[in-house]
C-alpha cells in the first residue's frame, strides 16, 4: 500500500481542545452570514461603505480600549497591512460583487477562498500541499454553488474581479496572520481591536467622500449597526483570529462555507425562500466539506503501526 493512499481518523485529527477551538472559529462565519439579511432588512439603503466602516471602526476602537495595548514595532507595519487585506480592501470588494452580481454568483465566488489559501500556504508558510483539503475545497465550492446559483445568475466582469480580488484578499491575509502570529502579551481582543481599527481607518475617507453617513438612522438600524460591530466585528473576529492562530489554515479557510450556508437558511427562514433538491444536495456536500477538512488525514501504514 503507498503512503499517499489516506485514511482520517476522526478520533485523533479533532482532538477535545482543537474541536472547541474549531467551534468557536465557526461561530465567525456563521454570524457573517447574517450581514446579508441584516443589511438588507434593517440598514438604510444605498449606504454599503458607511455599513462596513460601522463594522470596523467603533469595534476596533472598543477592542483597543478593551485590550489597552498598541502595536509597537514592526506591528505597527504589519497591523495595518493585516486589516487592509482582511478589513479595508475586502470589504468594498465584497460590497462591489454584491451589488454587480447575483448574491449567488457573488458567494460562490467567495467559496474559493479555501482553495487559494491552500496554495498560498505552500508559497508563504512553505507547507505541502494538502490535497485532502484542496479537493474538499473544490467540493465546498461545487456545494455551495449548487445552493446558492440559479438559472437565472448573470455574470459581470467588474463584479467577478471583485468577487476573486476579496477572495484572495481575505485569504491573503488569513496567510499572513498564520505566518506572523499573535505578538506575546497582545490578546485576541487586542489583535483583532488592531485589524478592525487599520481597517476602519482605512474605510473613513472614502466612505466620507463618495456616500457620507444616511440621513436617518432609526433605531432598527443603530441595532443593525450594533449587530454588525460587536457581534460580527470584535466578537467574531476575535474568535476568527484565535483559531487561525490555533488551527491549519486551510481548515480554518474552509470554514468559511458557513457563510453561505447560513445565509441560505435564514433566506428559507425569514425570506419564505425554499430549497429544492439540488440545493439540498449541494448543501450536504458544502456542510461535508466543511467537516471533513477539519480532520488530519494520515497514511494507512501509519495507522497500521
Amino acid at each position: 500500500m503507498s503512503t499517499t493512499e489516506m485514511a482520517v481518523s476522526p478520533a485523533k485529527a479533532i482532538p477535545g481542545s482543537r474541536a472547541t477551538v474549531t467551534m468557536s472559529t465557526a461561530f465567525a462565519p456563521a454570524v457573517w452570514g447574517t450581514t446579508y439579511i441584516v443589511t438588507t432588512a434593517m440598514l438604510p439603503p444605498d449606504h454599503p461603505l458607511f455599513a462596513a466602516l460601522m463594522r470596523s471602526l467603533p469595534a476596533g476602537l472598543l477592542g483597543l480600549l478593551l485590550a489597552r495595548t498598541l502595536p509597537h514595532g514592526a506591528w505597527w507595519w504589519k497591523a495595518m497591512v493585516l486589516g487592509v487585506l482582511n478589513i479595508g480592501l475586502f470589504f468594498p470588494l465584497l460590497f462591489i460583487a454584491a451589488e454587480r452580481l447575483p448574491g449567488g454568483v457573488a458567494a460562490t465566488l467567495g467559496a474559493i477562498q479555501p482553495i487559494l489559501v491552500a496554495f498560498l500556504a505552500v508559497i508563504v508558510l512553505s507547507e505541502r500541499l494538502s490535497l485532502w483539503r484542496l479537493a474538499w475545497g473544490v467540493v465546498g465550492v461545487i456545494g455551495v454553488g449548487m445552493v446558492v446559483l440559479g438559472p437565472g445568475a448573470a455574470f459581470d466582469s467588474v463584479g467577478i474581479a471583485a468577487g476573486i480580488g476579496g477572495a484572495a484578499a481575505m485569504g491573503t491575509g488569513v496567510v499572513l496572520t498564520k505566518r506572523w502570529g499573535r505578538p506575546p502579551g497582545v490578546s485576541a481582543v487586542g489583535f483583532a481591536g488592531w485589524q478592525l481599527t487599520a481597517g476602519g481607518l482605512v474605510l473613513l475617507l472614502p466612505t466620507l467622500l463618495i456616500e457620507g453617513p444616511p440621513v436617518n438612522v432609526d433605531a432598527v438600524g443603530v441595532g443593525g449597526y450594533l449587530w454588525l460591530g460587536l457581534v460580527g466585528g470584535l466578537i467574531a473576529y476575535t474568535l476568527w483570529f484565535r483559531g487561525v492562530g490555533s488551527l491549519p489554515v486551510t481548515a480554518t479557510a474552509l470554514l468559511g462555507l458557513l457563510s453561505p450556508l447560513v445565509a441560505a437558511v435564514l433566506g428559507v427562514a425569514f425570506a419564505g425562500e425554499t430549497l429544492n433538491e439540488i440545493q439540498l444536495a449541494g448543501f450536504a456536500l458544502a456542510l461535508a466539506a466543511l467537516a471533513c477538512g477539519q480532520l488530519t488525514p494520515r497514511s494507512r501504514s501509519a495507522a497500521s503501526g
